[in-house]
């Protein structure tokens, strides 16, 4: 009789190693390959500061120098000796050349110049962004795109352009005038000034649109039905409803327009260049354009830069303000 056979010894099962734990409760240390360890958040704010360090350095290359710059040239002014034979030297004038600016009457009034520029930006926009988002409005997309399309072309040739189209005897505009009877100088003296508001309104009206119509499809169509079931008509509806529920969207494209308006310059130059009827000071830019490089006064255009630098900043704190206070109503 064969003997049994012998069963094999239980071999005791491998047991689990006990959790590491911590303060907050059981975690595992990662070492400096494994992710999140200390070698991927050095790897991490490597690559940051690669793709951040040329912004910062093309910024102050280009933006915080010339401001340093400009703010150590505001600080003096060249004087001339010997009734003008003896040469000039430059001089510290300390904050004469900002009292020099803000009391300089062509200063301040280039600042009401361009006062027709933004309601003729943001309202004209606006009203055109309210048509194309308009119930009975067909083929928008083709109507956002050609309003649109002369933002596409840089300021300095749509200037040019009109300039051509003002001309008499060139425009076929002017002709077209003419055969109607209707006698139209865009260059005269009352007349110069719609003629620049044209070009900007020309140029970044479509842009402005494009940006209150993005803002108007969000406003939710429900709301939109229920104004129309209580008999609100379009514009009861775009003057009660849509205008109040795009506020921040107006208050957004309001600063952008305010900004850009300080800084308009190739439109106006290029019209006062062909109208001697506009100064060489009509617009911020143009006014120190014109003391910098035909007064050759750099203490007092530097001055008038940073100004027009805070002033930049002044609008953008209180269109700001006046958008948070609009939201918390």
């Amino acid at each position: 009789m064969a003997a049994p056979l012998a069963r094999p010894a239980k071999t005791p099962a491998p047991q689990a190693a006990p959790p590491l734990t911590g303060p907050a409760g059981p975690a595992v240390s990662a070492g400096p390959g494994k992710p999140g360890g200390p070698g991927t958040r050095r790897g991490q704010r490597r690559a940051v500061a690669l793709f951040t360090v040329p912004f910062f350095a093309l910024f102050a290359a280009v933006t915080v120098l010339p401001m340093i710059y400009a703010a150590w040239m505001s600080l003096y002014r060249e004087e001339s000796s010997g009734l003008g034979f003896g040469g000039t030297e430059r001089v510290f004038a300390g904050f004469g050349n900002f009292t020099e600016a803000l009391g300089n009457e062509a200063f301040l009034r280039s600042f009401g110049n361009i006062a027709l520029y933004i309601p003729a930006m943001v309202g004209g926009a606006l009203v055109l962004a309210l048509l194309v988002d308009s119930a009975m409005a067909r083929a928008r997309r083709f109507f956002q795109i050609a309003y649109f399309l002369p933002h596409a072309v840089p300021g300095l040739i749509a200037s040019l352009i009109w300039l051509y189209l003002y001309t008499p005897g060139l425009s076929p505009v002017t002709d077209a005038l003419d055969a109607f009877g209707a006698n139209w100088n865009f260059f005269g003296e009352d007349e110069a000034i719609f003629s620049v508001v044209n070009i900007s309104a020309w140029q970044w009206t479509g842009y402005n649109m494009i940006i209150f119509y993005a803002g108007l499809q969000a406003v939710p169509r429900e709301v939109l039905e229920a104004a129309t079931v209580d008999g609100a008509g379009a514009l009861r509806t775009a003057l009660q409803v849509k205008i109040p529920m795009i506020r921040p969207t107006v208050v957004l494209t309001l600063l952008f327009t305010c900004v850009g308006a300080i800084q308009l310059f190739d439109a106006p130059k290029l019209v006062q260049l062909r109208a001697n009827t506009m100064g060489e000071d009509w617009s911020p830019t143009m006014f120190i354009y014109t003391v910098a490089f035909k007064g050759h006064d750099y203490g007092l255009a530097a001055a008038s830069s940073l100004l027009l630098a805070l002033a930049a900043g002044l609008l953008s704190f209180v269109v700001t303000k006046l958008g948070n206070r609009w939201k918390a109503s």
